[in-house]
């Protein structure tokens, strides 16, 4: 499946089931992309839609059977979408988070490989109902173990807001968690 090139091509591409709960287009949407009129589809959808598939079947979909219904904040990114968004942080803009297109690529920027040749996927996730039982300090501290006890995970980084996460796979997992705050410190459960 290659780039696509119409509205009905996206539409076909959105339809794109990638778990029992996810569809492709629950990870396509981009606050950046949307206010600048942007284009967010992979150019490599066969790959994209590989490493979401393993996102969603083997970390979101045991997290949200767990702890209840997942809202996907931020997930796939476009290197177009992704180097905008991280030349408008470096220039001082907020509300644009991305890192280099060096560093995402195999995780928000799924349709790429990383620097080592391997592919993996990113979201931004928040958990609704779990933040509305556990707003303590440590709240977030459960489901990290949850994640790291069931879960082959490749990285998890929590935020101060409603303990959303990014949460990825990839093919070497490095099972890295950060706990909320900066800078980023590796938490061990």
């Amino acid at each position: 499946m290659a780039k696509p090139a119409s509205a009905a091509e996206l539409e076909e591409l959105g339809r794109v089931r990638l778990s029992k709960h996810f569809f492709m287009r629950d990870m396509l949407h981009s606050e950046i992309a949307q206010f600048h009129g942007m284009m967010n589809a992979p150019d490599d959808a066969e790959l994209a839609i590989h490493t979401g598939t393993k996102l969603c079947e083997e970390l979101l979909e045991p997290i949200q059977e767990r702890f209840g219904r997942i809202n996907i904040r931020s997930a796939y990114r476009s290197p177009q979408v992704n180097a905008f968004g991280h030349d408008m942080r470096e220039a001082g803009h907020e509300g644009y988070n991305c890192n280099d297109n060096a560093y995402n690529a195999g995780l928000h920027i799924w349709d790429r490989r990383d620097a080592d040749g391997h592919c993996g996927a990113m979201a931004c996730v928040f958990i609704p109902d779990y933040f509305d039982a556990h707003p303590e300090a440590d709240g977030w501290q459960e489901l990290a173990r949850f994640v790291d006890d069931n879960c082959d995970y490749h990285m998890l980084f929590f935020f101060d807001w409603m303990w959303g996460f990014n949460l990825g796979w990839h093919e070497k997992p490095q099972r890295l968690i950060c706990g909320p705050g900066l800078p980023r410190v590796p938490w061990t459960p």
